[in-house]
């Protein structure tokens, strides 16, 4: 077996050390991962020297716009991309096995919300579904299937019959995952207007204005769906489609990070100074999913650590390209 497919079996096998794995990872990459061994060798970093997870050098997320950031040599089975208006400024992750990818998903959220036998997910992702390549998608349509649902998954902007879907299925006795880009939702929230509850309907944000809506701070956001929606909590993901991995909140914008990932801080101005010493900063993401991409990535988050390991995203970086893939031309 080579260390991938072992890596890969250990990691959501039994319990193991996340900082040996992390830096057996780190190696095996700063190795196999062209992109990323050039952007180590331009930083002169020798990967035998790393002996912390701090001292990693995290790849800025930027290279994932213009480079192929993959570890060994691999027919991809998916192409994830970001949203954007160009194809350009459309990030992509070379997904070597969707399985994988599937298994990750669905491992993390069991953990946090229990079997998703007990759910009908529902989607509501218009820019998503519109520009294709998204992996919030690939995961929601993963998670309908696992549900064995036979309503309808998807919409676009038909909010009525969305409406209409949620009621039947709380009629019939069955938990509802609503997951919705965050101005989607408002749209929605502004429609309703507070006249309607979703009393007991898991309504779960992940982001996203895309210059639908001015920006709004998390609280300001939760507190208009709250209101909209007549519930008590808006739960939220936080991912990208450059990670694997996922991070939840229940409600409270406090998010527990999967078992495969884990987020460290960096100074704001300093991007090499990372450490528990930070209790803000721009947020690193260690993701162990990501063994067939790069695991260490520097992103554009500004977030909230606190001594639990659960963290806060409190905004991003303004200008944040000004770091991008000029450092390193491969």
């Amino acid at each position: 077996m080579d260390f991938k497919a072992q890596f890969k079996q250990q990691l959501l096998g039994q319990p193991s050390d996340f900082t040996q794995m992390a830096l057996s990872l780190f190696r095996y990459q700063a190795q196999h991962n062209v992109v990323y061994k050039a952007y180590l060798q331009n930083l002169h970093i020798h990967p035998d020297q790393i002996n912390t997870l701090e001292q990693i050098p995290f790849l800025p997320i930027e290279f994932f716009k213009q480079q192929k950031v993959a570890t060994g040599n691999f027919e991809p089975e998916v192409t994830f991309q970001s949203s954007g208006t160009t194809q350009q400024n459309r990030s992509k992750h070379y997904v070597a096995d969707l399985a994988w990818y599937n298994h990750v998903t669905k491992h993390i959220f069991e953990h946090f919300y229990g079997p998703l036998e007990q759910f009908v997910v529902l989607a509501l992702l218009p820019s998503y579904l519109e520009q294709g390549g998204s992996s919030l998608v690939a995961m929601a349509d993963y998670f309908m299937k696992q549900t064995g649902q036979s309503e309808e998954g998807f919409y676009l902007h038909n909010r009525k019959k969305l409406h209409q879907t949620i009621d039947a299925a709380r009629a019939g006795g069955k938990k509802v995952l609503l997951i919705g880009v965050s101005y989607a939702l408002l749209d929605w929230a502004e429609e309703l207007k507070g006249n309607y509850s979703f009393s007991g309907v898991t309504i779960m944000e992940t982001g996203g204005m895309k210059g639908r809506h001015s920006e709004m701070v998390r609280e300001e956001l939760h507190s208009f769906l709250k209101k909209g929606f007549g519930v008590d909590k808006i739960h939220s993901e936080y991912g990208m489609t450059e990670l694997l991995s996922q991070g939840y909140s229940m409600g409270d914008g406090i998010f527990k990070p999967g078992q495969t990932m884990q987020i460290l801080l960096r100074d704001l101005n300093d991007p090499f100074d990372i450490g528990a010493h930070h209790r803000s900063g721009g947020m690193n993401v260690i993701d162990l999913a990501n063994v067939d991409s790069c695991a260490f990535i520097e992103t554009k988050d500004i977030g909230k650590m606190h001594t639990d390991g659960t963290f806060e995203v409190l905004g991003r970086f303004d200008n944040s390209d000004i770091r991008g893939c000029n450092l390193l031309v491969v």
